[in-house]
């Protein structure tokens, strides 16, 4: 019954968050200067002023604001994103085209910058003024300062010029038609690249928090206990100590995952990745309002669901909140 009401509580806020979202960001991106009636004039190579003004009309941009939010807003309410400007397509199936390219990427550099980055941060907390803990913390604080756009040009250096190992642009060899396992496994191929890129700076701060919050834990009453009792250190560490240090970690994994799909916009850019980012990017250049809006109400959602899951997976890792 709790679980119910806390899972109802949280949707009813989630769902009054994305219509705060959605009505920002339509005023946002409509106060932003360009037109795009003029931007698809200027892609065609020019339009007479009666053709502009049948687009303006035919898109709705001849009507005030507050008459083209409520416009929007109905349409989105029967899950109606509108039509691309650009693409001219409708904007639901440009996204859902995309998201499994930039799923595909978050996930993988979310999951891979977690699982190493607490596993360095306990290893280095270890022994905390060991060489493998001073060698982690300065792999982790150059890490964190490298700006993500940054560090995937690096690797487009390092392995494209100097070694040649991994493609850098696209998600599919261009001649490749090879489907299943083969298929899977070029996919992976060229995903190397730009999740390694996404993870490395999350990377780093997770495990500096991994490590401090190790630290603290070790320092607790209990664990003292517990090695009191005869218990093995491997036990004190991963089953006692690891379950209390992981919590802020997944505090921080699920409020920053609005920062790495922010960060898959950059990497997509770079790597030439066919996600959301990449139709987000395309999109801001030619004014497509509509494809603009679509990703950050797709976004906004995937964030405010990830952080319901933080919440929920903070129920099932203290027990204490499970009990409050």
């Amino acid at each position: 019954m709790k679980a119910a009401r806390f899972a109802l509580t949280h949707l009813l806020q989630g769902l009054a968050l994305v219509l705060a979202v959605v009505v920002l960001n339509f005023v946002l991106v409509h106060a932003a200067p360009g037109d795009p009636v003029e931007t698809i004039a200027g892609a065609s190579g020019g339009m007479s002023e009666e053709l502009k003004a049948q687009l303006r009309t035919q898109y709705g941009l001849d009507k005030p604001l507050p008459v083209q939010l409520g416009v929007y807003l109905g349409k989105v309410v029967q899950g109606d994103l509108g039509y691309s400007y650009f693409f001219n397509l409708p904007v639901a199936g440009l996204i859902a085209e995309r998201v499994p390219a930039t799923l595909l990427l978050v996930l993988s550099a979310v999951l891979g910058a977690f699982v190493i980055g607490t596993t360095l941060g306990v290893l280095s907390s270890r022994k905390p003024n060991g060489w493998l803990s001073q060698l982690i913390t300065v792999l982790a604080l150059i890490g964190f300062a490298a700006p993500v756009f940054w560090m995937g040009m690096m690797l487009i250096i390092l392995f494209a010029s100097v070694l040649p190992i991994f493609p850098v642009a696209g998600m599919r060899s261009v001649a490749s038609t090879a489907d299943g396992l083969a298929g899977a496994l070029d996919v992976l191929h060229h995903l190397v690249l730009p999740a390694l890129s996404l993870a490395l700076v999350y990377l780093a701060q997770y495990s500096r928090l991994a490590r401090a919050s190790m630290l603290d834990v070790l320092g607790s009453d209990f664990i003292r206990t517990a090695r009191a009792k005869g218990l093995a250190d491997r036990v004190v560490l991963y089953k006692h100590a690891l379950r209390n240090a992981v919590l802020p970690v997944v505090t921080m994994l699920g409020l920053q995952f609005g920062n790495v799909l922010a960060g898959a916009i950059l990497v997509e850019t770079v790597f030439n990745w066919p996600g959301l980012g990449r139709l987000a990017f395309e999109s801001v250049l030619r004014r497509d309002y509509p494809t603009i809006l679509g990703v950050l109400l797709f976004s906004s959602i995937v964030v405010i669901v990830m952080n319901l899951l933080t919440d929920l997976c903070y129920r099932l890792i203290d027990p204490r909140i499970k009990t409050a």
